[in-house]
């Protein structure tokens, strides 16, 4: 039963709505009246200088109504009308802190507005990483400059989230090996940002912060909006999985959390977690005073800080620390990272053997023991009884398609931003003595680049990257090739003069932790057989895994193959892990994103309606996999044209496999720059090199 007082209310409510409906000028007045009350004078308005993810998620509002100004606007900007509508009508504000950010209209993870023409899904962040105008490059950085950075942004970050330079005072080794592995490398990959930018495009928007929760988990947390450049990020930030990442962790999580770990806020003194009892950083903080320790924050005089404890965390002594970023399924029901199941399923795991006896040990990609060495420096000196060293390389198959002013992270860089790096040109020779002894005088060159010093100096820190990028390089090969096995040519054929000839090869997977490649359907790594057949006359007369002009593999996804400019490779052996869609006509269909392109006039990725327990595949999606089991092998077969052995004499048969984490369609299609097109072809693994000959009749 309503009560009067109750139905009094109601039946104004009606009246006035009736009566605005009448009057359309009500409506406007009835806004503007809104808007007063949203803006009195008491209402809390932030500084407009300091960014939204400065601050804290766990920092109260002194106001319940307090709007958070999107950094760079005015802090009297009036409101929208809707939002404020809702803020008055309601005590608190529904859409002020919600997970998609302030406003789902305002500061979402699309950029600032939906329905803005500038920013959102039009804005690439990386729109500069490619070769671009130096010129615009110089002026959103001098525009950046000039619009001037609070002094406290690195303190305020340092404080909550120690970079791992701050952890190199005492770790110098295992910084060094971190610095260049593919750790440090998620947040600043030049593939991780387009890939990112790709997937919120053909989601719209729904695919939130998936991935970055892993890539950028010290960022999730910061709550950074996705229309912050990672060029502009906080230093920890662009540091991906840093130090933190894993040793702030004091939770169990499991495979459900995809990627979402909490980590432990706290500057340098806050406990870390580790595999060890902590005996070490006992004995180091019974001897402070000797040793001019400061295990607490506002210690005075000369001394290197220091943890004031940590803690034991089992996760990191065995394979469940990687579950969360190794072992992930995205929507619509893909799974994304699929190596940690391999693993469980394999025989490494019932032998006990963890992903960092391979990946952390002392011989790439084997269980073959650890390094020894002191675990910390004090005072530039070891300390303590050498341990057990997990090396912090992570070896891995991956290499580096960024900038080498910018990775492998080094200390020595920060006297440039990364803007600057990323106008510093390398491939022309800046900064070596022949280039600086031939350049013109009269030459342009953007600011810091100016400078023939600043030059000489770029020139030694991209220099020490390079090579440091080339030591990762080569332990991907030793990591790979200590899996990787090669036998053969098997000749199914007698070699005779004008007979068509059949070869074959036994390539197997000796790792007994997982599958060979990973079959990551986010990475897409292509892993193939490269096998070349030359006469006696030194020619090349036949060939199988060769590339096309666009570098693509002569499979389906050869534009060259398709035009019919290429003959397709019909013996391709390729261990690549395929995304199969379903066509609107005949059967299914490779892809490289599972966007049904025939179906949708739109590509859109859309949640799966039936749970994927039921169909064990998301719908209109499978997954074709193609990589080998531990301990398995396959036997790829080749059959040689009679056109192909024509001369009697010494033939060469040459093979090698060829691996690159991405494809180049792909690239393409995720709109990558030439130069990342570039890198990624340069820096391509050779192994399992070999040559056979024999004799023709």
């Amino acid at each position: 039963m309503i009560r009067s007082g109750s139905f009094s209310i109601l039946l104004a409510m009606c009246l006035q709505v009736t009566a605005m409906a009448q009057d359309p000028d009500a409506v406007a007045r009835e806004l503007m009246s809104r808007m007063r009350i949203a803006n009195r004078p008491n209402a809390v308005q932030p500084t407009s200088g300091t960014p939204h993810w400065q601050t804290p998620h766990w920092h109260a509002s002194a106001d319940p109504h307090q709007q958070h100004v999107h950094p760079g606007a005015s802090a009297t900007t009036t409101p929208r009308p809707l939002r404020l509508s809702l803020r008055s009508s309601l005590s608190d504000d529904l859409l002020g802190d919600d997970l998609l950010g302030d406003d789902l209209l305002s500061n979402d993870l699309l950029g600032d507005d939906l329905l803005s023409p500038k920013g959102g899904l039009d804005d690439d962040p990386l729109a500069n990483l490619g070769a671009g105008d130096a010129a615009k490059l110089l002026e959103k950085s001098k525009a950046a400059q000039a619009a001037g950075k609070d002094p406290h942004d690195g303190l305020w970050t340092d404080d909550c989230y120690p970079s791992a330079e701050s952890c190199r005072q005492c770790h110098p080794t295992h910084y060094e090996e971190w610095r260049a592995s593919g750790h440090a490398y998620s947040a600043v990959s030049p593939m991780f940002q387009r890939f990112e930018q790709a997937m919120i495009e053909y989601t719209e928007g729904t695919v939130g912060s998936f991935c970055n929760r892993c890539h950028l988990p010290v960022g999730t947390q910061l709550k950074i909006p996705r229309d912050h450049s990672i060029l502009e990020a906080p230093p920890v930030v662009r540091e991906g999985v840093t130090c933190i990442a894993c040793h702030r962790i004091n939770e169990h999580y499991g495979r459900s959390s995809n990627g979402d770990r909490r980590i432990e806020p706290g500057n340098i003194h806050a406990p870390v977690g580790g595999t060890s009892g902590g005996h070490g950083l006992r004995d180091a903080l019974s001897q402070a005073d000797k040793l001019k320790l400061k295990p607490e924050a506002g210690m005075k005089g000369p001394g290197q800080e220091i943890h004031g404890s940590s803690y034991f965390f089992k996760p990191l002594s065995n394979s469940d620390v990687c579950i969360s970023c190794h072992q992930v399924a995205v929507h619509p029901g893909i799974s994304l990272e699929v190596v940690h199941a391999q693993y469980r399923a394999g025989p490494a795991h019932a032998k006990g053997i963890s992903c960092a006896d391979c990946h952390m040990g002392a011989v790439p990609g084997k269980p073959d023991g650890y390094a020894w060495g002191h675990c910390a420096t004090i005072n530039d000196k070891p300390f303590g009884e050498p341990r057990k060293h997990a090396n912090h390389s992570f070896w891995g198959p991956g290499y580096s398609i960024a900038h080498p002013g910018i990775f492998p992270h080094n200390p020595k860089a920060k006297q440039f931003t990364p803007r600057q790096w990323l106008t510093f040109d390398y491939r022309a020779g800046w900064g070596t003595e022949e280039f600086e002894r031939t350049v013109d005088p009269n030459a342009v060159f953007p600011a810091p680049w100016d400078n023939a010093d600043d030059r000489r100096d770029g020139r030694k820190i991209v220099d020490a990257n390079m090579n440091r990028a080339q030591l990762k390089r080569g332990a991907a090969v030793m990591t790979m090739e200590a899996a990787l096995k090669v036998k053969g040519p098997h000749f199914h054929t007698d070699p005779r003069a004008g007979s068509p000839l059949t070869v074959s090869y036994k390539v197997s997977n000796a790792s007994e932790g997982h599958n060979l490649t990973t079959g990551s359907l986010g990475a897409q790594p292509q892993l193939w057989m490269n096998v070349v057949l030359i006469n006696p006359s030194g020619k090349r007369v036949w060939e199988s895994g060769y590339l096309d002009r666009n570098a693509d593999l002569a499979d389906m996804h050869s534009v060259e193959v398709a035009k019919g400019r290429l003959p397709r490779d019909k013996d391709l052996f390729n261990l690549q892990t395929k995304f199969l869609i379903s066509n609107i006509r005949g059967t299914d269909r490779e892809v490289a994103l599972p966007v049904n392109f025939s179906i949708d006039q739109l590509g859109f990725l859309r949640p799966g309606a039936v749970p994927v327990s039921v169909l064990n595949h998301p719908p209109f999606i499978r997954m074709e996999a193609h990589s080998i089991a531990p301990l398995d092998h396959r036997n790829p077969k080749f059959r040689i044209p009679a056109s192909a052995v024509r001369q009697r004499g010494t033939y060469r048969l040459s093979v090698r496999m060829r691996s690159r984490t991405e494809p180049m369609y792909f690239m393409r299609q995720i709109k990558s720059t030439p130069d990342m097109i570039r890198r990624m072809n340069e820096n391509m693994l050779e192994l399992c090199n070999s040559s056979h000959t024999f004799m023709v009749k």
